[in-house]
């Protein structure tokens, strides 16, 4: 087999075996709020994909960074949603799954509370499922993408991923550059070493971010947007 044969086998390799936190590491369950009636609306929704194998909820990450952020946002109302899928290693299903209720979520939310700030987040597996309802009707490999409305722009205040696996792949790249409508909104941060989002080959590094100071970049990032200053 060639040389650039290998090197692509080895990226689509790491693309279908992302996964976040083994079952080794600690995973948070957390109880999603439902739709505000217009008299309750918060003044920002975090909708968050977990993981690969996390338990349902946000995940550590996930959790991490909503706690950040809300830090970050003090006065403000701000209430959280995990994306509900399987987060599964059947990742060509569960990651669609995922794409599905997470584009389902911000078209409920934006509806019932139109002047709510929705904040997109996701992590490894997660990350894909963010990809997918924010790259427009480009094509990700085997998965089936589930574009939002374009109306969704005005509603969708900020996006933070974290060892995105399409930030490896020759034909695709990091948020800020493959989603058409999304990209000055996003932020797709990748440790050094994570082998699921870069040719790196430090597996701690990919269970890293809610230590190495990535959460918190990001939660600065959105917090800023939320509240429309320069970043």
């Amino acid at each position: 087999m060639c040389q650039r044969c290998r090197v692509s086998t080895r990226r689509v390799s790491r693309f279908l075996s992302a996964a976040v936190v083994a079952a080794s590491v600690l995973s948070i369950s957390t109880v999603s709020m439902p739709v505000a009636t217009a008299a309750t609306c918060p003044d920002v929704e975090v909708i968050f994909a977990r993981g690969t194998s996390d338990k349902s909820g946000f995940g550590l990450v996930g959790k991490t960074f909503i706690d950040a952020l809300k830090w970050k946002l003090l006065g403000k109302k701000v209430t959280s949603y995990a994306v509900n899928y399987p987060a599964s290693w059947d990742f060509s299903k569960s990651t669609s799954q995922g794409a599905l209720d997470a584009n389902r979520r911000v078209q409920e939310v934006a509806a019932a509370c139109p002047n709510t700030k929705i904040v997109l987040g996701g992590v490894s597996q997660g990350a894909g499922v963010i990809d997918l309802i924010t790259v427009g009707n480009r094509k990700i490999w085997f998965f089936t993408t589930a574009p939002l409305p374009n109306a969704m722009v005005n509603h969708v205040a900020a996006i933070a991923v974290f060892g995105n696996p399409s930030r490896d792949l020759p034909t695709l790249g990091p948020l800020t550059k493959i989603s058409p409508l999304y990209s000055s909104k996003a932020i797709d941060l990748c440790a050094f070493g994570d082998p699921y989002c870069s040719a790196g080959m430090n597996m701690l590094a990919h269970y890293s971010y809610p230590w190495n100071g990535m959460v918190n970049e990001a939660a600065t990032f959105v917090a800023r947007k939320v509240l429309n200053k320069s970043t």
